[in-house]
């Protein structure tokens, strides 16, 4: 057991290094070709810290795994909105552009919704179990196809101003390689994540979706947790934010998205109460955005946040005994 555990502490790192190395590819290749670097940190590294959930979730989906599957997608976006924001706010309050406010947290609170609906319409289609389907995933990717419209519509609108770290730039061959050893990486990572975690849970007696909540979640939030916190300490408040709003989104209609369109999801209807405590933190972040300190999430917020989750984890913690 003690092997387990290593093997699926390597297997983060090894995802966690793989979504990095795909990253600085990628973002060296688009930097070749003139792009600028707010289109770079709003595209190329928004899929490269959602990679780590999107080969994990794959994965589970294709093993079977369907509760490990959703509870990493559910878990990851809790783990990102509680305690990613509560301790970057803790760090330094956050203070967020008025786009962000307006449409994004709005945006990934519509996906929360429509993800509930579409998840819990069993008895709509005549079925006795509830499930991911095809068509669901696919009316996923459309609200995704918006987000990456609205995303668009941001490039044209903001100037670039070029205040994020400069892209690295690498020979070509060399972009390419750190692209195909990124992705080697985070399928090799994933399987071995996921494999372990499973053998894990098996050997405590430990529910899937438990697994799914908590490790999963969090071991695939890595990017974001360092991303967030990272920014948070440099002050740059609006990337630590946007990065954890757009990532629930990513997670949301494109895991899910395109997990289902390979293969259908059945729905454990006990994760609704996930989906539940998701939609609330969500709400809550709209709250603190709109009053007192208008567009800021103070220290005394984010703490808040923080006790949220640690309450929520010991809850999930204690369902299981």
């Amino acid at each position: 057991m003690i092997l387990a555990v290593v093997l699926l502490l390597i297997g983060f790192v090894i995802l966690v290094k793989g979504a990095d190395f795909l990253v600085e590819g990628a973002s060296s290749l688009a930097k070749k070709f003139n792009i600028s670097n707010l289109a770079i940190g709003l595209t190329v590294v928004a899929f490269g810290t959602s990679m780590p959930e999107m080969v994990v979730n794959i994965i589970a989906s294709l093993n079977g795994e369907s509760d490990a599957a959703f509870g990493n997608v559910i878990g990851s976006n809790n783990f990102n909105l509680l305690l990613i924001l509560g301790v970057s706010g803790t760090i330094f309050p956050l203070v967020v552009q008025r786009k962000t406010v307006k449409y994004e947290v709005p945006l990934s609170l519509v996906a929360v919704l429509l993800l509930y609906l579409l998840v819990n319409d069993g008895q709509l289609r005549n079925k006795d179990e509830n499930v991911l389907s095809r068509i669901d995933a696919g009316i996923l990717l459309l609200l995704f196809a918006a987000f990456l419209f609205y995303i668009y519509r941001t490039m044209k609108s903001t100037i670039d101003q070029e205040e994020n770290e400069a892209v690295k730039i690498f020979p070509p061959w060399k972009s390419i390689g750190l692209f195909a050893l990124g992705l080697v990486m985070l399928v090799g990572g994933g399987k071995l994540v996921v494999d372990k975690a499973v053998e894990i849970a098996d050997y405590f007696g430990l529910s899937k979706k438990l697994i799914g909540l908590t490790i999963l979640a969090a071991g695939t939030s890595l990017p974001e947790l360092a991303t967030s916190a990272v920014a948070a300490i440099r002050k740059n408040t609006d990337i630590a934010i946007g990065n954890v709003v757009g990532s629930n989104i990513f997670n949301i209609c494109l895991v899910l998205g395109v997990s289902g369109s390979i293969s259908p999801i059945p729905f454990n209807t006990a994760i609704n109460f996930d989906i539940y405590v998701l939609g609330i933190a969500t709400v809550l972040i709209m709250i603190f955005m709109f009053t007192l300190s208008v567009r800021k999430l103070d220290r005394w917020e984010a703490v808040i946040l923080l006790v949220g989750y640690i309450i929520y984890t010991v809850y999930l913690v204690n369902l299981e005994q």
